[in-house]
């Protein structure tokens, strides 16, 4: 899809620098999803110069805000650092700073859930969970394309038991006709899928915490269409930008660590 000039000077770019700084430059309400995952707290050293502090976020989320179509949506997959025995709860501030402070409603709270886990932990069960809050802007999302890969106990039996009727303006009763499960059903909102680790990605890519790049093409199929625009303010590796090439997106993305926008580039070969 052919976009107005304004936005093809942004699209399918990346972006070197801060993302406050990059975002500065979109015009309001052009990005239709983004899909990202924001430093959590100290858990990682990305050897930048950038420090991410609250105050740091909420300038964030209020450019996210101004830049996203009205019912795009914007995908935060976040988790928290322990600190002497307790969690941060820096998520659920974020989450709730999108909420209370901005018009994006809280659509879903979903849950990635990882098939291993990183720390054992001696005082608590074992973290295998991120948060991946779903928000809004000012309504529903405009676009929701359910995946449809859950197998179906119920598949080829009626989707209600025993005779289907309705009421008749006059009180009788009319029969219709059943409806037949279908093999699979729409997904729940916990997913399972395997880490950047697990399938050697980002060892092949040297970076200290690779996004999936399952997880971000789900998403990208579950909210947006081809043509659509993609935005992932901290591009890292590539993931996001990556995956919304392949399924014909418009993306933007932008890296402010040098190391990491080389990695960028070749996955992308931008």
């Amino acid at each position: 899809m052919a976009l107005p000039k304004d936005l093809d000077a942004i699209t399918n770019k990346l972006f070197v620098g801060d993302c406050l700084d990059v975002m500065k430059k979109f015009p309001d309400e052009v990005i239709d999803l983004t899909v990202t995952s924001p430093p959590y707290d100290d858990l990682r050293s990305y050897d930048d110069a950038s420090t991410w502090t609250f105050d740091k976020f909420k300038k964030i989320a209020d450019e996210l805000h101004r830049v996203t179509v009205n019912r795009g949506v914007v995908v935060w997959v976040t988790g928290d650092q322990t600190i002497k025995g307790g969690e941060t709860g820096s998520s659920l501030r974020q989450a709730l700073y999108f909420i209370d402070q901005t018009s994006f409603i809280l659509h879903d709270t979903m849950i990635y859930q990882k098939s291993n886990f990183s720390n054992p932990s001696s005082n608590r069960y074992h973290q295998v969970f991120e948060y991946m809050f779903v928000f809004s802007k000012a309504g529903k999302p405009k676009t929701f394309n359910p995946i449809m890969d859950r197998p179906n106990v119920y598949a080829g039996k009626p989707g209600n038991f025993g005779e289907n009727t309705s009421t008749n303006r006059d009180g009788t009763k009319s029969t219709r006709q059943q409806k037949i499960n279908k093999p699979m059903g729409q997904r729940h909102n916990v997913w399972m899928i395997p880490t950047a680790g697990q399938d050697q990605s980002a060892k092949k890519w040297q970076h200290p915490a690779m996004f999936s790049k399952s997880l971000a093409r789900d998403h990208i199929i579950s909210w947006s269409n081809p043509g659509d625009i993609v935005f992932d303010p901290f591009g890292g590796s590539g993931t996001t930008a990556l995956a919304a090439k392949e399924l014909g997106r418009h993306w933007i993305t932008c890296e402010i660590n040098p190391t990491y926008v080389d990695i960028l580039k070749s996955r992308i070969q931008c």
